[in-house]
Protein backbone atom coordinates (compact mmCIF):
# COMPACT_ATOMS: atom_id res chain seq x y z
CA UNK A 1 0.00 0.00 0.00
CA UNK A 2 1.66 3.34 -0.95
CA UNK A 3 1.83 5.83 1.81
CA UNK A 4 -1.11 8.74 2.75
CA UNK A 5 1.44 11.33 3.70
CA UNK A 6 2.30 12.65 7.23
CA UNK A 7 -0.99 14.18 8.07
CA UNK A 8 -3.26 12.60 10.25
CA UNK A 9 -6.60 11.55 9.13
CA UNK A 10 -9.18 13.22 11.54
CA UNK A 11 -12.20 12.91 9.06
CA UNK A 12 -13.64 9.75 6.73
CA UNK A 13 -16.28 10.38 3.83
CA UNK A 14 -17.20 7.35 2.24
CA UNK A 15 -19.07 6.28 -0.73
CA UNK A 16 -22.33 4.03 0.05
CA UNK A 17 -23.00 1.82 -3.26
CA UNK A 18 -20.18 -0.05 -4.45
CA UNK A 19 -18.17 0.83 -1.27
CA UNK A 20 -20.39 -0.93 1.88
CA UNK A 21 -22.89 -2.52 -0.34
CA UNK A 22 -24.35 -4.14 -3.50
CA UNK A 23 -27.57 -3.21 -3.77
CA UNK A 24 -28.52 -4.92 -0.01
CA UNK A 25 -26.07 -6.72 0.22
CA UNK A 26 -22.78 -5.81 2.77
CA UNK A 27 -19.41 -5.46 1.51
CA UNK A 28 -17.22 -8.16 3.28
CA UNK A 29 -15.41 -5.04 5.54
CA UNK A 30 -17.80 -3.14 5.58
CA UNK A 31 -19.61 -3.39 9.10
CA UNK A 32 -16.15 -3.52 10.50
CA UNK A 33 -14.97 -0.34 8.64
CA UNK A 34 -18.06 1.38 9.91
CA UNK A 35 -17.98 -0.10 13.77
CA UNK A 36 -14.39 0.93 13.69
CA UNK A 37 -15.13 4.21 12.85
CA UNK A 38 -17.66 4.89 15.30
CA UNK A 39 -15.19 2.86 18.27
CA UNK A 40 -12.34 5.61 17.21
CA UNK A 41 -14.75 8.39 18.09
CA UNK A 42 -13.89 10.16 14.59
CA UNK A 43 -15.99 12.15 12.74
CA UNK A 44 -17.14 10.48 8.92
CA UNK A 45 -20.49 11.18 7.29
CA UNK A 46 -21.79 8.19 4.29
CA UNK A 47 -22.20 9.99 0.85
CA UNK A 48 -24.95 9.06 -1.71
CA UNK A 49 -26.01 10.70 -4.78
CA UNK A 50 -29.06 9.09 -4.65
CA UNK A 51 -31.70 11.84 -3.84
CA UNK A 52 -34.44 9.35 -3.38
CA UNK A 53 -34.48 8.17 -0.24
CA UNK A 54 -34.53 10.10 3.13
CA UNK A 55 -31.01 9.91 5.81
CA UNK A 56 -33.67 7.89 8.35
CA UNK A 57 -34.44 5.35 5.07
CA UNK A 58 -31.00 4.92 4.27
CA UNK A 59 -30.31 4.00 8.10
CA UNK A 60 -32.90 1.31 8.16
CA UNK A 61 -31.39 0.26 4.92
CA UNK A 62 -27.73 -0.39 6.03
CA UNK A 63 -29.05 -1.69 9.01
CA UNK A 64 -30.82 -4.45 6.98
CA UNK A 65 -27.33 -5.15 5.61
CA UNK A 66 -25.89 -5.11 8.87
CA UNK A 67 -24.20 -1.96 8.86
CA UNK A 68 -25.08 0.36 11.64
CA UNK A 69 -24.79 3.82 11.08
CA UNK A 70 -26.34 6.91 12.28
CA UNK A 71 -29.15 8.98 10.54
CA UNK A 72 -26.59 12.10 11.08
CA UNK A 73 -23.69 10.33 9.83
CA UNK A 74 -25.53 10.37 6.25
CA UNK A 75 -25.22 12.98 3.37
CA UNK A 76 -27.06 12.35 0.30
CA UNK A 77 -27.46 14.43 -2.98
CA UNK A 78 -31.04 15.92 -2.07
CA UNK A 79 -29.92 16.94 1.29
CA UNK A 80 -26.98 19.17 -0.53
CA UNK A 81 -28.99 20.47 -3.37
CA UNK A 82 -31.13 21.77 0.02
CA UNK A 83 -28.19 23.50 1.42
CA UNK A 84 -27.14 25.18 -1.60
CA UNK A 85 -30.74 26.02 -2.77
CA UNK A 86 -31.40 27.73 0.49
CA UNK A 87 -27.43 29.54 0.82
CA UNK A 88 -28.77 30.55 -2.53
CA UNK A 89 -32.40 31.75 -2.40
CA UNK A 90 -33.32 31.31 1.11
CA UNK A 91 -37.58 30.60 1.60
CA UNK A 92 -37.68 30.20 -2.46
CA UNK A 93 -40.38 27.94 -4.04
CA UNK A 94 -39.66 25.12 -6.60
CA UNK A 95 -41.17 22.22 -8.85
CA UNK A 96 -39.81 19.09 -7.34
CA UNK A 97 -39.48 16.03 -9.38
CA UNK A 98 -38.15 13.16 -7.17
CA UNK A 99 -39.10 11.10 -4.03
CA UNK A 100 -39.15 11.62 -0.31
CA UNK A 101 -35.58 12.05 0.10
CA UNK A 102 -35.82 15.34 -1.87
CA UNK A 103 -39.25 17.01 -0.94
CA UNK A 104 -38.38 16.18 2.67
CA UNK A 105 -35.31 17.57 2.77
CA UNK A 106 -36.49 20.84 0.78
CA UNK A 107 -39.57 21.41 2.99
CA UNK A 108 -36.65 21.30 5.90
CA UNK A 109 -35.02 24.56 4.86
CA UNK A 110 -38.61 25.79 4.11
CA UNK A 111 -39.06 25.49 0.73
CA UNK A 112 -42.45 25.86 -1.01
CA UNK A 113 -42.87 23.18 -3.64
CA UNK A 114 -45.10 24.51 -6.29
CA UNK A 115 -45.93 24.72 -10.01
CA UNK A 116 -47.06 27.91 -10.53
CA UNK A 117 -43.88 30.29 -11.53
CA UNK A 118 -41.47 28.57 -8.85
CA UNK A 119 -37.59 30.03 -8.59
CA UNK A 120 -35.95 26.23 -9.57
CA UNK A 121 -37.21 23.40 -11.19
CA UNK A 122 -35.60 20.26 -9.26
CA UNK A 123 -34.51 17.08 -10.63
CA UNK A 124 -33.99 14.01 -8.43
CA UNK A 125 -33.91 10.51 -8.80
CA UNK A 126 -37.09 8.58 -8.62
CA UNK A 127 -38.32 5.45 -9.82
CA UNK A 128 -41.99 6.57 -11.38
CA UNK A 129 -40.67 9.21 -13.86
CA UNK A 130 -44.42 10.58 -15.18
CA UNK A 131 -44.30 12.00 -18.52
CA UNK A 132 -46.44 14.73 -17.32
CA UNK A 133 -44.42 15.85 -14.97
CA UNK A 134 -41.46 16.27 -17.05
CA UNK A 135 -43.42 18.09 -19.59
CA UNK A 136 -43.93 20.74 -17.03
CA UNK A 137 -41.11 21.08 -15.83
CA UNK A 138 -39.98 21.60 -19.88
CA UNK A 139 -42.78 24.29 -19.78
CA UNK A 140 -41.48 25.75 -16.77
CA UNK A 141 -37.67 25.87 -17.15
CA UNK A 142 -38.56 27.31 -20.57
CA UNK A 143 -40.68 30.12 -19.29
CA UNK A 144 -37.72 30.37 -17.00
CA UNK A 145 -37.41 28.44 -14.01
CA UNK A 146 -33.39 28.42 -12.46
CA UNK A 147 -33.19 24.34 -13.57
CA UNK A 148 -31.32 22.23 -10.66
CA UNK A 149 -30.28 18.30 -10.61
CA UNK A 150 -29.53 16.56 -7.28
CA UNK A 151 -26.36 14.41 -9.86
CA UNK A 152 -25.48 13.94 -12.82
CA UNK A 153 -25.70 10.23 -12.88
CA UNK A 154 -27.25 8.37 -16.28
CA UNK A 155 -27.88 5.00 -15.27
CA UNK A 156 -28.53 2.71 -11.75
CA UNK A 157 -28.21 -0.78 -10.86
CA UNK A 158 -31.14 -2.93 -10.33
CA UNK A 159 -32.00 -6.19 -9.62
CA UNK A 160 -33.41 -6.69 -13.30
CA UNK A 161 -30.60 -4.57 -14.88
CA UNK A 162 -29.93 -1.00 -15.68
CA UNK A 163 -32.10 1.83 -14.77
CA UNK A 164 -32.41 5.27 -16.37
CA UNK A 165 -31.48 7.53 -13.74
CA UNK A 166 -31.57 11.61 -13.23
CA UNK A 167 -28.53 12.20 -15.82
CA UNK A 168 -30.73 11.13 -18.72
CA UNK A 169 -33.87 12.60 -17.61
CA UNK A 170 -32.10 15.60 -17.05
CA UNK A 171 -31.19 15.26 -20.80
CA UNK A 172 -34.27 14.80 -21.78
CA UNK A 173 -35.25 17.80 -20.31
CA UNK A 174 -32.19 20.29 -21.86
CA UNK A 175 -32.49 18.70 -24.99
CA UNK A 176 -35.95 20.24 -24.79
CA UNK A 177 -35.10 24.05 -23.88
CA UNK A 178 -31.67 24.47 -24.89
CA UNK A 179 -30.67 24.79 -21.16
CA UNK A 180 -28.32 22.82 -18.95
CA UNK A 181 -29.10 22.26 -15.11
CA UNK A 182 -26.67 23.07 -12.75
CA UNK A 183 -25.73 19.74 -11.04
CA UNK A 184 -24.86 19.28 -7.23
CA UNK A 185 -23.84 15.70 -6.34
CA UNK A 186 -20.84 13.95 -7.55
CA UNK A 187 -18.81 15.00 -9.83
CA UNK A 188 -19.28 18.39 -8.22
CA UNK A 189 -16.80 19.28 -5.86
CA UNK A 190 -19.19 21.36 -3.91
CA UNK A 191 -20.84 17.83 -2.77
CA UNK A 192 -18.01 17.26 -1.07
CA UNK A 193 -17.44 21.05 0.20
CA UNK A 194 -21.30 20.94 1.87
CA UNK A 195 -19.81 17.03 3.71
CA UNK A 196 -16.75 18.58 4.82
CA UNK A 197 -18.77 21.96 6.34
CA UNK A 198 -21.32 19.50 8.19
CA UNK A 199 -18.50 17.98 10.07
CA UNK A 200 -16.81 20.80 10.47
CA UNK A 201 -13.94 19.64 9.05
CA UNK A 202 -10.61 20.45 7.17
CA UNK A 203 -9.81 19.03 3.87
CA UNK A 204 -6.14 18.41 4.37
CA UNK A 205 -6.97 16.26 6.96
CA UNK A 206 -10.04 14.14 5.60
CA UNK A 207 -10.18 11.31 3.02
CA UNK A 208 -12.63 10.21 0.70
CA UNK A 209 -13.04 7.00 0.07
CA UNK A 210 -14.98 5.56 -3.68
CA UNK A 211 -15.29 2.90 -5.92
CA UNK A 212 -15.49 5.44 -9.31
CA UNK A 213 -13.16 7.15 -10.61
CA UNK A 214 -14.96 9.43 -12.70
CA UNK A 215 -17.44 10.75 -9.40
CA UNK A 216 -15.68 9.73 -5.98
CA UNK A 217 -11.99 9.96 -6.53
CA UNK A 218 -12.21 13.27 -8.91
CA UNK A 219 -14.71 15.07 -6.75
CA UNK A 220 -12.58 14.05 -3.45
CA UNK A 221 -9.52 15.47 -5.21
CA UNK A 222 -11.00 18.61 -6.77
CA UNK A 223 -11.99 19.73 -3.16
CA UNK A 224 -8.44 18.87 -1.65
CA UNK A 225 -9.34 15.44 -0.17
CA UNK A 226 -6.47 12.36 0.08
CA UNK A 227 -8.81 9.78 -2.06
CA UNK A 228 -8.92 6.10 -1.80
CA UNK A 229 -10.45 3.87 -4.58
CA UNK A 230 -11.75 0.29 -3.17
CA UNK A 231 -12.31 -2.09 -6.20
CA UNK A 232 -15.38 -3.28 -4.89
CA UNK A 233 -17.35 -1.13 -7.29
CA UNK A 234 -17.59 0.62 -10.69
CA UNK A 235 -13.86 1.01 -11.30
CA UNK A 236 -11.90 -1.72 -11.92
CA UNK A 237 -8.36 -2.03 -11.10
CA UNK A 238 -7.18 -1.87 -15.00
CA UNK A 239 -8.94 0.75 -15.56
CA UNK A 240 -7.03 3.31 -12.88
CA UNK A 241 -4.44 3.50 -15.37
CA UNK A 242 -6.42 5.33 -18.32
CA UNK A 243 -7.05 8.13 -16.38
CA UNK A 244 -5.43 11.44 -15.69
CA UNK A 245 -5.79 11.77 -12.34
CA UNK A 246 -5.23 9.06 -9.80
CA UNK A 247 -6.15 8.49 -6.15
CA UNK A 248 -3.90 8.73 -3.14
CA UNK A 249 -4.15 4.45 -2.73
CA UNK A 250 -6.01 1.83 -4.30
CA UNK A 251 -7.23 -1.00 -2.06
CA UNK A 252 -8.83 -4.40 -2.70
CA UNK A 253 -12.09 -2.89 -0.25
CA UNK A 254 -12.94 -1.37 2.87
CA UNK A 255 -11.38 -3.89 4.89
CA UNK A 256 -8.11 -3.09 4.14
CA UNK A 257 -8.70 0.47 5.89
CA UNK A 258 -8.93 -0.78 9.09
CA UNK A 259 -5.21 -0.47 9.98
CA UNK A 260 -5.80 3.09 8.91
CA UNK A 261 -8.64 4.66 11.52
CA UNK A 262 -6.82 5.57 15.24
CA UNK A 263 -8.62 6.31 17.70
CA UNK A 264 -8.87 10.11 18.68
Amino acid sequence: MAPMSTRPIETWLTDMDGVLVHEEVPIPGAQEFISALQASGRRFLVLTNNSIFTPRDLRARLLGSGIDVPEDAIWTSALATAQFLDDQRPHGTAYVVGEAGLTTALHDIGYVMTDRDPDYVVLGETRTYSFEAITRAIRLVDGGARFIATNPDVSGPSQQGMLPATGSVAALISTATGRQPYFIGKPNPLMMRSALNRLEAHSETTVMVGDRMDTDIISGLEAGLRTILVTTGSTRPEQVATFPYRPTRVVDSVADLLELVEPR
